[in-house]
């Protein structure tokens, strides 16, 4: 793979740059030589300013410049804290400029079928794109009724943002925006005119052209964010000077007038009050669409950071959305540490400033939540005054606790999540009461897709050695070679909350190891201690004359992972070591009532009586990974799948392999507060703010 170089330290650290280039990213500091870094081409953003000394260093080194722009179908929100998903990759100039060649320029000027090879799927992605309602960036809610009669024709005028590049290089500038106001009220005397203002205006991060304008009786201007297509379906016409929304227009079968020569333009397609001398070839809708988002963007696979599909952003994007939609009002969290606020923080919404952490049920109740809002906590057990203040309300109450394959490290460690789950009935370890694991595992109708992915889940977990915390090496255990019946027994925090809610007479470790003996007098027993006890976390531990009485070898140096691999059997409390046991086709027995007991998988001494179904491995699976937790990536800044944490860690992990070190992921008692200062500060400050 050959090297390619940048001047930009943000561009060389973009999430999937490599993958999407094909090529080895390398960051050249100023005065560095790009043949001295043996780089093929340097590459930059566009035409922005910060390109002029780079493209002139390229000149003179005798190496091609290529220019780079976000994709057309590019991330959930606006701005740096969302990383681009897709990118178009320009070696002859760039889309935007029409004062110049681009490579799309030429794709759309030549001979080329565009609707076979890359753009074959044109049809599919295209509907898609219409019926999921995408834009270029997707966080604006839908604006269902816009104001004003429907019973008048309704134009749109969309404004840009002051500086834009494809307006200066789409030959326009700032009076092409008053002329195309002006026009659109002369060539629709009898029309509504919106003048809708771009996602950045509304955000207050820039200013627009038209950010000024009058309102009067037959012009409104759209200040709030709202999703382009719910305005398609209630406008006639739209008019644009460059903007990219002028081509979702067309997408939706909205007719599109342009004032400047934006890519789309002078193929046919718009009615055009400038002309390209270069564009003469006619083009349709379908065609622009094939030649823009399937030859000439590239998209990033969010789930594995590799090279994908416009139909993989679109699942990605999607379900941002969902999960955007389904945490409507304001979460109010109660009782949070600073350290764990900032670790849990955008689980609880894509939108900051609808989440509040308070100190307790007072502090909550003067923010006068309502039924639309939630009340979290950390946790089974809310206080009675959280649950009397959600009862009153009516604001939903939510208890917090992590994911099955949580992180690399350890959260007692301050190591954030990848994975929560948010319960409305409970908690999946509580098993004094049903939680909506256990009401999901009942009751849910599970589909064939849920087991082709709980399947692929069970693949990713097994082949990559995958556990809760990841923190321990995955080498072979170094057990005597017996032909004894090998019982492993897991060791647990003692004061957790599975142990206190899920256990009757058996609920320390040493209880354990005497009843695994009992059971099995001439087994070969290892007792593996909890990993927060052995760093001393956490409270469980067993004094190792002990637990000799009972068990024949005490782990401490492998993962969980290699033990479960080399012994027969795992007898636990509640531990989550019994349900990776079953992913690895392991006998199961439990003392106490873990969420994956009295499903007819394991062998229980405290069988839950309220779980009445059998199910399969795959479908417990499905109900445990794919729709209980709620997972998100720190990568990209957003919800992802199961799939997509399991190779977040996957990727962290084997960092760690190549660099043969798990030590590092454990932290000392002065690290480990040296830590909790800076997550403390680092919430001091956002809440300053």
């Amino acid at each position: 793979m050959q090297n390619i170089g940048t001047y930009s330290h943000q561009l060389s650290i973009l999430p999937g740059l490599q993958s999407l280039l094909g090529q080895h990213v390398v960051h050249l500091r100023t005065g560095r030589s790009p043949r001295a870094a043996k780089v093929s081409a340097i590459i930059g953003w566009g035409l922005r300013p910060t390109t002029r000394k780079p493209r002139l260093i390229a000149q003179r080194e005798a190496l091609p410049f290529i220019a780079l722009e976000d994709g057309f179908l590019r991330s959930f929100g606006t701005g740096a804290a969302y990383p681009t998903l897709s990118l178009v990759v320009d070696d002859i100039g760039i889309y935007y400029a029409a004062d110049r060649a681009s490579k799309l320029e030429r794709l759309l000027q030549s001979d080329q079928d565009v609707l076979a090879g890359a753009g074959a799927d044109y049809a599919d992605a295209r509907a898609r794109f219409v019926s999921l309602g995408l834009s270029k960036y997707n966080l604006a809610p839908d604006l269902d009724h816009l104001p004003g009669p429907s019973s008048r024709r309704r134009i749109l005028v969309v404004d840009q943002t002051v500086g834009d590049a494809s307006v200066e290089y789409g030959l326009a500038n700032a009076s092409s925006f008053a002329q195309m106001l002006q026009a659109a009220k002369d060539e629709n005397p009898d029309a509504l005119i919106y003048v809708k203002t771009h996602p950045e205006v509304s955000g207050g991060a820039k200013k627009g052209f038209l950010s000024d304008t009058q309102e009067d009786e037959r012009t409104i201007l759209l200040r709030h964010p709202a999703s382009p297509a719910s305005l398609f379906r209630q406008i006639d016409q739209v008019y644009v000077v460059t903007s990219h929304m002028g081509f979702e227009a067309l997408l939706h079968g909205v007719k599109v007038t342009c004032f400047g020569m934006p890519w789309y333009a002078g193929w046919g397609a718009t009615h055009d009050r400038l002309k390209c001398e270069r564009r003469i070839r006619r083009r349709s809708v379908d065609e622009l669409f094939a030649a823009a988002y399937l030859h000439y963007t590239r998209y990033l696979n969010p789930e594995t950071l590799e090279r994908g599909t416009i139909f993989d952003v679109m699942n990605w994007l999607t379900l941002q959305r969902r999960m955007h939609q389904a945490l409507p009002g304001r979460t109010i969290a109660v009782g949070y540490r600073r350290w764990k606020a900032e670790n849990v923080r955008p689980f609880l919404s894509t939108d900051p400033k609808r989440v509040y952490f308070v100190a307790n049920a007072k502090s909550a109740m003067a923010l006068s939540p309502k039924a639309e809002d939630r009340l979290v906590v950390w946790g089974a057990s809310p206080s009675e005054a959280i649950v009397e203040l959600s009862y009153r309300s009516g604001a939903s109450l939510l208890r917090m606790e992590d994911g099955f394959i949580r992180s690399v490290g350890l959260g007692s460690d301050f190591v954030p999540p990848n994975a929560l789950v948010l319960d409305r009935q409970g908690l999946y370890f509580d098993a004094r009461k049903t939680h909506d694991l256990e009401f999901l595992l009942n009751n849910y109708e599970f589909t064939l897709e849920d087991t082709e992915r709980a399947r692929r889940v069970r693949e990713l977990i097994v082949d990559n050695r995958l556990t809760k915390y990841n923190i321990e090496p995955t080498h072979a255990a170094r057990w005597p070679n017996t032909q004894c019946h090998t019982i492993l027994v897991p060791g647990q925090v003692e004061d957790d909350a599975s142990i206190r809610y899920g256990c009757g007479e058996i609920r320390d470790n040493l209880s354990l190891l005497r009843a695994a003996r009992n059971a099995y007098p001439n087994a070969f027993i290892v007792y593996k201690p909890h990993p927060d006890v052995v760093v001393r976390n956490r409270h469980g531990k067993v004094h190792a004359k002990e637990a000799l009485r009972f068990a024949d070898h005490i782990e401490t140096s492998i993962s969980i992972v290699s033990c479960i691999e080399r012994a027969d059997e795992v007898h636990t409390m509640t531990s989550l070591s019994g349900f990776d046991a079953l992913l690895r086709n392991k006998s199961v027995v439990t003392y106490g009532s873990p969420f994956y007991a009295g499903w007819g998988l394991t062998t229980d001494h405290r069988p839950p009586p309220r779980r009445t179904r059998r199910l399969e491995l795959d479908l417990l699976i499905a109900g445990v990974m794919l729709h209980y937790p709620i997972y998100w990536d720190w990568v990209l800044n957003g919800y992802t799948t199961c799939e997509g944490a399991l190779q977040r860690v996957i990727q962290q992990k084997s960092l760690l392999l190549h660099d043969k070190d798990f030590r590092g992921m454990r932290k000392s008692y002065i690290q480990r507060q040296s830590h909790k200062l800076r997550l403390w500060a680092k919430a001091k400050f956002l809440v300053a703010r």
